[in-house]
């Protein structure tokens, strides 16, 4: 069920593959539709689901064509290269696990996608400092009940990683209550699925304009 988490981590009806086989992920829209990819079985990943997939898609239907995107806890690269096959600029897809990482860039390659960028790193480290310019889109899908969106949504934020007028999608456990969001933050579409719930967020933040300082 999810992309780059141990299987115990996401609740559900799927059976364990045996240690050492290969994961299989099918693009499930645009340009590299029905094409399927493999990854390692590193942790017991799962792509998202293709309908949790599809849904986020069409909720950010007119928003993604040439968008920069970042999908953290990349894993298998589900989100990552869906948005590409799907008319994204480009995507970087953070993934901590060398042998997930490798398998992203060997997919990229096969892909010829160019506009793809893989960081293998601890996604806390990469959000601690921006070297980069915001990103339109940003995926989050990362292992339950260890208390990732409370540390990493506020790091975002502070950081600045989100355009004003961009969009976060977070994916947690459906007993999680809350979590604390940006003030800027708003919940634009949500949707519980057994026991995951999924949730796109639109940064309402102004857009600075530049003082005569900055110019």
């Amino acid at each position: 069920m999810a992309r780059g988490k141990p299987a115990h981590q996401k609740p559900g009806p799927r059976g364990k593959r045996s240690q050492g086989t290969e994961g299989e992920l099918r693009i499930i829209g645009g340009d590299w539709r029905s094409r399927k990819l493999r990854f390692p079985d590193a942790g017991g990943v799962r792509p998202s689901p293709a309908r949790t997939r599809e849904t986020l898609f069409n909720w950010l239907n007119f928003h993604l064509a040439g968008r920069d995107c970042l999908d953290l806890f990349a894993g298998s690269g589900a989100l990552g290269l869906e948005a590409l096959s799907r008319g994204a600029g480009s995507a970087t897809l953070v993934d901590h696990t060398p042998a997930l990482a490798g398998a992203l860039k060997a997919n990229l390659q096969l892909l010829k996608a160019s506009n793809g960028e893989v960081v293998c790193r601890d996604v806390t480290q990469y959000l601690t400092h921006r070297n980069r310019p915001p990103f339109d889109i940003i995926f989050m899908d990362p292992p339950f009940r260890q208390g990732w969106l409370d540390r990493l949504l506020p790091l975002i934020d502070s950081q600045q990683w989100l355009k004003p007028g961009g969009w976060m999608y977070v994916e947690h456990e459906s007993e999680l209550a809350s979590f604390a969001t940006p003030a800027d933050w708003h919940l634009h579409r949500q949707k519980t699925a057994g026991q995951v719930t999924y949730k796109l967020f639109r940064n309402l933040a102004e857009q600075q304009m530049p003082t005569d300082d900055d110019e």
